[in-house]
């Protein structure tokens, strides 16, 4: 301690160049026996479970816990993969897998089919939208979760799979023997609305969803002959995905601009991308559609649009997801998934635990006091802090609001924001049931009346 404190006392009469250097490698000294006597700490614990715990347990099977509780640990989007989990994630990024073809849903305990995709098992063994599905190689579906019966769905292409179908007008249960095969999902599902309203739905933001949009976009445009009023967006119940696939979406809409920055724990880390010319829609007025199950990629876009002022954004608030997780590769041991960074949108809003607001809430349902509270990302534990109130230097300035919408007199006091008394229970199978997406089409072609022409450009 004397030799210590006589570098101190040098210190502070030469100047810091001496003191600092030797207080520093104290205290990285001191840090790291700390960490080493942790370590230790570990390695006891671990030994005591391997030789007291009161049945064998798997080596494997412990590390992997306590590596995945030392990454949930830190935040709800920090998690290890083992290797057969980090190849679900790489397939579900790669948007192909074996499996039957079915775009699913659950209803009362049971898997209901909301469309089978063309050319798959399913379309081609008759299976329709609304069917339920009651068993899978003969085992009920009651009490399984549905992301539990979906990967029992999926398998080897080649191998065969048994589904026991409910049909409504059948009399009898439907029994289906399906080989799987390889299934591109479409992730981008579309067709027009009323012949003028050009909608689209993006389920995930994988390998192919950007080449997905642009082939709906110009599938309906020829469709239409040039009546097109508008476009909507719908990003509802999309969890998100991949960050380079929702920058390409939402540049696909913008001109110039800003589309997101993120910012990491070293502010060399920060990145931000821009947009490139070119507007795939070519000016149409837009919707985006959102609901507290658009998260993630899905804010970055809506967040953008908004902020470009190149769609109105309808719906309810988003999910608030605004931290970017990287997926690290471990060789032969999977791989973590660990938040490095917050991302924000061209206003230099972080959405993180605060969500995208809507410029015009629509509500999906009547409010029911008694229905469960849906999760967002402020509730969920280790959530963490939105930032935007300490960002004040200059390589970080304060957020700052959309601009204000502009829109011609009366077009958004005739949207409705709740679904009238009695009106029939939403069916994802009957689009006239979706009071949002119905709202957005008649929000469209009110616009166009008022704007004079079907295609002329939105304001910016």
């Amino acid at each position: 301690m004397g030799a210590i404190g006589a570098a101190f006392l040098a210190g502070a009469a030469i100047g810091p160049i001496i003191a600092v250097p030797t207080i520093q490698a104290f205290a990285q000294d001191s840090g790291r026996a700390e960490t080493y006597r942790l370590l230790n700490l570990f390695g006891d614990v671990f030994e005591r479970i391997r030789a007291e715990y009161v049945e064998q347990v798997n080596d494997r099977d412990v590390i992997e816990s306590a590596i995945n509780g030392m990454l949930q640990g830190l935040d709800p989007h920090s998690s290890y993969m083992n290797p057969r989990s980090f190849r679900d994630m790489q397939v579900q990024t790669r948007g192909e897998f074996g499996g039957l073809g079915i775009e699913v849903t659950q209803e009362n305990g049971y898997v209901k089919v909301i469309s089978p995709i063309d050319e798959t098992p399913a379309a081609r063994a008759g299976v329709k939208p609304g069917d339920l599905i009651t068993h899978i190689n003969g085992q009920s579906t009651q009490g399984l979760t549905l992301q539990e019966a979906v990967e029992q769905m999926r398998g080897e292409r080649g191998t065969q799979i048994r589904l026991t179908i409910r049909r409504e007008g059948e009399r009898a249960p439907v029994e289906l023997t399906l080989t799987r095969d390889v299934i591109r999902p479409q992730v981008a599902r579309f067709r027009l609305e009323g012949g003028d309203i050009a909608y689209v739905r993006l389920t995930a933001f994988n390998e192919q969803t950007e080449a997905a949009l642009r082939r709906a976009i110009t599938t309906m445009r020829q469709q239409a002959g040039g009546n097109l009023k508008g476009l909507i967006l719908d990003l509802r119940n999309n969890p998100g995905g991949l960050l380079d696939q929702a920058v390409q979406v939402a540049d696909d809409f913008l001109d110039q601009g800003e589309i997101v920055s993120t910012r990491a724990r070293r502010a060399e880390d920060a990145q931000r991308w821009n947009a490139r010319a070119g507007d795939i829609a070519q000016g149409l007025p837009m919707v985006v559609l959102i609901n507290g199950g658009s998260a993630s990629a899905s804010e970055i876009v809506a967040g953008a649009l908004q902020d470009h002022r190149r769609a109105v954004v309808m719906g309810v608030k988003s999910f608030g997801k605004g931290s970017v997780q990287t997926v690290m590769p471990i060789p032969g041991n999977g791989a973590i998934r660990l938040t490095t960074a917050r991302y924000y949108t061209p206003s230099g809003r972080s959405i993180q635990a605060t969500g995208i607001e809507p410029d015009i809430e629509v509500l999906a349902t009547r409010p029911d006091p008694n229905a469960p509270h849906r999760d967002r990302e402020a509730d969920l534990r280790r959530a963490l802090r939105n930032d935007n109130g300490e960002r004040t230097t200059e390589q970080q300035p304060p957020a700052t609001p959309p601009p204000p919408l502009n829109l011609p007199a009366g077009v958004q006091d005739r949207v409705v924001k709740m679904p009238a008394e009695g009106a029939p229970a939403f069916d994802p199978t009957k689009p006239e049931t979706d009071h949002q997406l119905q709202q957005a089409v008649q929000f469209l072609r009110n616009l166009a009346s008022a704007q004079g022409g079907p295609q002329r450009r939105a304001q910016r």
